[in-house]
């Protein structure tokens, strides 16, 4: 008899029970989405960050009393105190050596900037409510207050006699206060968007401006024009600082850089970019060798990791840096916060460095 060939009669994938596909479908993607949740967990909490530079800085103070980020960190001019401002709407005024708090500033919306007057009797915030406070250190009163900007204020600085308040902000003008008189004196429209940082010269002839519109501008404070406009950063300025002979002036931003320049004609000396995110801070030590930053403390996609999974004391970033300006050598880095550090500070006599940010924390080192 000859043999009949059916194949009908052999199973093949196609006419396996289409549940038992399914079945098999969600099992090989579980695995998959398992094998990346852990992937991604083991990022967030368990690859190392870059070390930090070893040096001869140590923690000194931790510094807990704010409920939420921080956006401003300064010495007084003797150095025993630290003010610091923040998103909780307070500006606190506390002891270096054991980080007591001495005043309590309250604010009805949270504090942007903050500046110590060159004597050290008044200190100046800056707020979300588009005013300028001037605080008593002494009693923490309530002195003066400078209304004229029509958002936020992101920046206030004292001039070098202490007559003139600068700010700066969302409204993208720069506004000049005569303290004694608490009036305007004089506004410098110029910049596309809002302004997030000034800063004078030490000879009070110049002022410097950072926007948001990748840009610093020069004026010249007794005719108000704007000299110069720098334009090689390619993202958004977050602040200037000149150094203490003046003739520097450093600059950081959104485009991951800090570039000093020599104010007599402007031009680019130096780009220190070592394994740098957005630097948001930037501060020439008291005898201008140094310099220290603030900046982002890790990739964006560590940054969105972070904002999903939370901050985590297990994989800290390095955060605050210290440069040598001669050569731009990296001196320290400090991996001791655990999100972004929005700025730093030196006590006058350059012994101690300080860095606030979105962790809620003010960290104090001691060289």
């Amino acid at each position: 008899m000859r043999a009949v060939n059916d194949s009908s009669s052999i199973p093949s994938f196609n006419s396996m029970p289409k549940s038992r596909t399914l079945a098999r479908t969600a099992i090989i993607t579980s695995l998959a989405l398992l094998l990346a949740s852990l992937s991604i967990l083991y990022l967030h909490y368990f690859q190392p960050a870059s070390p930090p530079v070893p040096g001869s800085a140590n923690l000194h103070l931790k510094f807990t009393a704010h409920t939420n980020g921080i956006w401003s960190v300064m010495f007084s001019p003797q150095g025993e105190l630290i003010a610091s401002g923040g998103i909780d709407g307070t500006a606190k005024i506390w002891r270096v050596a054991d980080g007591r708090v001495i005043h309590d500033l309250k604010h009805p919306q949270g504090v942007t900037a903050l500046a110590f007057s060159r004597d050290g009797e008044y200190l100046a915030t800056a707020s979300y409510d588009s005013l300028v406070r001037l605080w008593r250190t002494g009693d923490g009163n309530l002195v003066k207050t400078f209304s004229g900007h029509e958002k936020t204020v992101w920046f206030v600085e004292f001039s070098p006699d202490g007559e003139t308040l600068a700010s700066s902000g969302e409204d993208k003008t720069v506004r000049l206060w005569d303290v004694d008189q608490e009036s305007l004196k004089k506004t410098f429209a110029g910049h596309a968007l809002n302004v997030w940082s000034v800063a004078f010269s030490p000879d009070g002839k110049i002022l410097a401006s950072s926007s948001f519109d990748k840009t610093i501008k020069i004026w010249d404070l007794a005719t108000g024009n704007a000299e110069r406009t720098v334009s090689e950063h390619s993202e958004a300025v977050l602040q200037v600082d000149f150094s203490p002979d003046g003739q520097l002036l450093a600059s950081c931003g959104d485009d991951s850089t800090i570039r000093l320049w020599n104010t007599q004609d402007w031009s680019l000396i130096r780009t220190l970019s070592e394994d740098l995110e957005h630097v948001y801070a930037c501060k020439f030590s008291p005898d201008g060798k140094q310099l220290l930053s603030g900046s982002r403390d890790r990739s964006t996609f560590g940054k969105l990791l972070q904002m999903i999974l939370g901050e985590t004391e297990r994989n800290k970033g390095v955060t605050v840096r210290l440069w040598n300006v001669a050569d731009g050598r990296l001196i320290q880095s400090f991996a001791e916060h655990v999100n972004d550090v929005h700025s730093v500070a030196f006590s006058p006599d350059g012994k101690w460095i300080a860095g606030g940010g979105a962790d809620k924390t003010v960290r104090v080192w001691r060289k």
